[in-house]
């Protein structure tokens, strides 16, 4: 299916956020369309603010700690400069579906009723979501103990926290010491005042999916499957791929949650090809640039839908694609307990091309087309040449205010919050 035209006039658009990759993929496929670009983060050293598509930068209040005062920036914002669209990029969609309806009085934007965010957003909701509609997952246990944990746990098998995002609140669990490790950050965190996910370890290969809806109809839809891990788990390397049952899935879903805006998932495919099983949902679309390469123009189908156009065309991207996030390859590479050689040679395969990145395109810091993307490369590069040890202490740099925290979602939770 074709790509409906781009938009024609160049749009203001806000992003919630600029420290995330996706938030920073965002800018560069805006960008490169011709629109104005600003973004607010809590950290001016942000990795959107290295981009020469990024217009402005405001430094905002962090949601995880003051989300009172974070929606107070961002209203104040919109209320003294003229937005087409905000888009939020990250979980800060979570605070504006609450208050969406005076939201959308001063900009456009594309989010679900506030009940049906938080199901995309929480492990367990979306889970007992997949159970509702009959769609597959690996066998899984809900609990809400320590010790009702200890008696479900099955070596090997995943735990997960209600609320994570960037690889935060998942545990692969193998032996009794790293369950009793489970346990203690699960408790520290005050994770069993919710409840808590069990499920079977699966073989398989890791695949995302990625989709804009308008009021429940699937619009557009890209996937991938993961080839090579980087830090926390996400991806390295990236190849697109098209699965017919999956387009059916996310159909289902998205009906059923009369989903309005981005949304994506993560699912293994297992080795000996059964249907695949799906393993998290998040409520925006992770690391837009893929589909960009892989010829649609997810971002574009999302302002569209957040400016309220109903002449949509449906369009799915092309599979066999590949793309790396240049940055993630490196930290991986380190954490894996990659030596000096290693890197160098991790950089050397970057830089020409070869191996696993041969016939791969750049996304996440594409410095041909944006040559500020570079300098959190190269300062990263350096970091991890100079010690590799440093890698967890980098790759946690993701994991900022600029992002959720169970006390701030209970804030938002509130009647009388906004």
């Amino acid at each position: 299916m074709r790509d409906p035209p781009p938009i024609r006039r160049p749009l203001r658009v806000l992003l919630s956020e600029g420290g995330s990759t996706s938030a920073r993929e965002a800018i560069t496929v805006l960008g490169l369309a011709g629109h104005h670009v600003e973004i607010c983060d809590p950290s001016p050293f942000c990795l959107g603010r290295f981009s020469r598509f990024v217009t402005k930068f405001h430094r905002c209040p962090g949601i995880g700690a003051d989300p009172a005062g974070y929606l107070a920036f961002i209203e104040r914002l919109l209320r003294e400069h003229r937005f087409d669209v905000v888009l939020p990029i990250h979980e800060q969609g979570l605070l504006f579906a609450k208050v969406q309806g005076r939201m959308a009085r001063r900009a456009g934007i594309a989010l679900p009723e506030f009940a049906n965010y938080r199901i995309a957003l929480d492990k367990v909701r979306f889970s007992r979501l997949l159970d509702e509609l009959g769609l597959p997952q690996p066998r899984t246990r809900i609990v809400d103990s320590a010790q009702a944990l200890r008696d479900a746990v099955e070596f090997p098998c995943v735990v997960k926290s209600a609320i994570g995002t960037a690889s935060r609140g998942v545990w692969l669990l193998r032996d009794a010491t790293g369950l009793n490790e489970a346990v203690r950050e699960l408790t520290d965190a005050d994770a069993f005042a919710e409840e808590v996910l069990v499920q079977e370890f699966v073989e398989g290969a890791v695949e995302h999916a990625q989709a804009v809806l308008a009021h429940g109809q699937l619009l557009g839809l890209h996937g991938y499957r993961q080839i090579a891990a980087g830090a926390g788990g996400g991806d390295a390397i990236k190849q697109s791929v098209q699965r017919a049952d999956v387009r059916a899935h996310i159909a289902a879903i998205g009906a059923r949650l009369c989903w309005h805006g981005g949304l994506s998932f993560d699912y293994i495919q297992p080795d000996d090809g059964a249907p695949p099983l799906y393993i998290d949902c998040n409520p925006r679309l992770v690391e837009p640039m893929s589909a960009t390469l892989a010829g649609i123009d997810l971002m574009d189908l999302l302002l569209r839908v957040s400016l309220r156009e109903t002449e949509l065309v449906a369009a799915d991207g092309r599979a066999g694609v590949r793309s790396h996030l240049a940055m993630q390859a490196l930290l991986g590479c380190a954490l894996r307990g990659g030596s000096r050689r290693a890197l160098l040679q991790e950089c050397f395969s970057l830089t020409s091309r070869r191996g696993p990145y041969a016939g791969s395109v750049e996304e996440l810091t594409p410095a041909r087309l944006d040559w500020i993307s570079a300098v959190p490369l190269i300062v990263t590069a350096a970091m991890l040449l100079a010690a590799p040890r440093v890698a967890p202490r980098l790759a946690r740099k993701g994991w900022g205010d600029h992002l959720l925290s169970p006390r701030s979602i209970r804030t938002i939770e509130q009647d009388d919050f906004g």
